[in-house]
């Protein structure tokens, strides 16, 4: 005989076990990549929740973000063990991260590729900031579709859609990387959160104009010109950042939090961080058409974004 876990304790309150059931509907395990480490990381399944706090990345800095701010639960796109450790002591950034979390009883869960491959996902978040709305997938891979493409509803110069798509997304110090004509003209477009420079056949094949990533490597990122020079000059290539071309699924990660959990979230707070995770700072001499100058560039300190509260 089976039994359906109850959804919240007697007392109404929602516990972790209630939000770890609803990410995984959402983003199931087995649908991560091989490699990759997702799900819960720390935590009790029968703890309390009632603030979940939302980054990309499980830094000190969020956590400390998160335990000013009463949180529970850390909920990351980014894994903090991806890799083997063998010592939690806090003389490395991985124990202290780990340590922090379980002296203030907060919790941590982790969906990364299961969340870029899922519907709706990064993928999807970022085409919606380009301005697409019906896409296919760019690639399978093990079996799961990732990254988008699809078409712009009326074609643009690459340097008018790089910046429309600049102003969707949270600042970073060293903005976004154009390669193309500015004059370039661009309709069909490829997408991938996070680190894309290895889709490239992909992206060729898709027939995509422009290809909107991060993570562009110099020899791939040139090689990939090269060999649109010989084929008709596309795709443009537009390097968006990791952290910032990934940030974007959070606020729809906290809307569909709420949506799925229904009335048991009227007790629930859920937060996007304000800790902008990017690792760098500022850069100095931007050179050619369309750099900016380091007045454009946003001040070092605080570390944040404007994703602001979804409740």
């Amino acid at each position: 005989m089976t039994q359906t876990a109850k959804t919240t304790r007697d007392d109404g309150q929602l516990t972790l076990r209630d939000v770890v059931a609803v990410l995984e509907r959402r983003y199931p395990l087995d649908t991560a990549q091989s490699w990759d480490r997702v799900g819960l990381v720390a935590g009790d399944l029968d703890q309390p929740i009632s603030r979940i706090h939302l980054a990309v990345d499980p830094t000190l800095a969020v956590i400390e973000e998160a335990r000013a701010a009463g949180a529970d639960l850390i909920i990351t796109h980014h894994p903090l063990l991806l890799r083997g450790i063998h010592s939690v002591a806090t003389t490395s950034a991985k124990g202290a991260s780990v340590t922090e979390l379980i002296v203030n009883d907060i919790a941590l869960y982790c969906a990364h590729t299961n969340a870029d491959v899922a519907d709706p996902g990064v993928g999807q978040a970022l085409a919606a900031a380009c301005g697409l709305s019906e896409t296919q997938a760019l690639e399978v891979t093990e079996g799961q579709e990732l990254g988008r493409v699809g078409d712009l509803p009326d074609a643009l110069p690459l340097a008018e859609f790089a910046r429309r798509l600049h102003e969707h997304l949270p600042a970073t110090a060293s903005g976004i990387r154009v390669a193309g004509p500015a004059d370039g003209t661009v309709r069909r477009i490829a997408v991938l959160g996070g680190a894309g420079d290895g889709a490239f056949d992909a992206v060729r094949a898709s027939g995509a104009d422009v290809y909107v990533t991060a993570d562009l490597r110099h020899h791939p990122a040139l090689e990939a010109r090269e060999e649109a020079a010989v084929a008709g000059g596309t795709p443009y290539l537009i390097d968006a950042g990791h952290f910032a071309s990934e940030s974007l699924w959070l606020p729809g990660l906290a809307q569909g939090l709420v949506a799925e959990l229904g009335a048991a979230a009227a007790r629930l707070d859920v937060h996007v961080s304000q800790v902008r995770t990017d690792p760098w700072d500022f850069v100095l001499g931007a050179t050619g058409p369309g750099a900016s100058g380091p007045e454009q560039h946003p001040e070092s300190e605080p570390h944040t974004n404007d994703a602001g509260d979804h409740a």
